[in-house]
């Protein structure tokens, strides 16, 4: 997301059953775009809401959807196929398809737009719905409040915006309070906060709010004005070398640049 592209695109018209609860004519129209070796895909705008390498249709593309994967970090390296990754926000289904086919984990992801699941799954590779991977078409806002939600995901990946880039389309201290919420003791929340209207700083204040200062990391933005943050369920005490030892262990087992998120990633204040 963030980067204006010119290419062709595609656009999708689909008819959504009028039982849906969601209004479908109020959400923006799907778009895609072929740049080279890269699939992007739009809301209605050059605005980029997701990517995908044609030719690795698995891998993690753009930079700023590696950093969503930090929260890695903070489980030292082991396997984490027995823990349950939610994203909210589909994108292209980068993420969702590298917790599902990558980590092998338990995956759920909640997508507000229809149009964006159908896309997914007919021209970003997302596989359908089976035991270990569920994309809901919901309102985040409302689905992650749901009582039996609660204390089940370890890692939260949160990326809602809406098809003009301009901020994040849920970012109160309610909407922060129910993602707390969501997560298990040791679970971890990465939200990329992006927007033309630079409210980055309040974002941050209303984050470290919910979750307390000693529970949020923050990385630098990337160039194209993404900047990551993450958010602990409880603050850990974590060394540098512990973080430098499992940075280079989830490099080995995932091909992720771990290592360099050390140098751009900022601690607790």
């Amino acid at each position: 997301m963030g980067v204006a592209i010119t290419a062709y695109s595609a656009l999708f018209s689909l008819l959504m059953a009028s039982k849906k609860s969601i209004a479908v004519q109020a959400l923006p129209e799907v778009n895609f775009s072929d740049d080279g070796p890269h699939r992007y895909l739009h809301l209605g705008s050059p605005w980029i809401q997701g990517s995908m390498l044609v030719d690795q249709p698995d891998a993690l593309d753009l930079e700023y959807i590696q950093r969503m994967m930090a929260w890695l970090l903070f489980f030292q390296g082991g396997p984490v196929k027995a823990l349950h990754a939610m994203q909210l926000g589909l994108g292209a289904g980068s993420l969702t398809k590298f917790c599902r086919k990558k980590l092998h984990m338990t995956t759920t992801a909640i997508e507000i737009n229809p149009q964006v699941v159908i896309a997914c799954r007919t021209w970003f590779k997302l596989p359908p719905n089976d035991s270990k991977l569920n994309v809901v078409i919901a309102d985040a806002t409302t689905e992650i409040a749901k009582p039996h939600r609660l204390g089940t995901v370890d890692a939260l990946m949160v990326d809602l915006y809406d098809d003009d880039a301009k901020a994040p389309v849920a970012n109160d201290a309610m909407f922060y309070h129910n993602c707390k919420e969501l997560l298990t003791e040791q679970g971890v929340m990465t939200v990329n906060l992006f927007g033309r209207s630079n409210q980055f700083e309040e974002s941050l204040t209303t984050i470290e709010s919910v979750f307390g200062a000693a529970s949020v990391w923050a990385f630098k933005p990337t160039k194209e004005g993404n900047t990551i943050v993450l958010a602990l369920r409880n603050p850990m005490p974590i060394t540098i070398k512990q973080l430098a030892d499992t940075a280079q262990l989830i490099t080995i087992q995932t091909g992720l640049p771990a290592k360099k998120w050390l140098k751009v990633l900022i601690p607790p204040q």
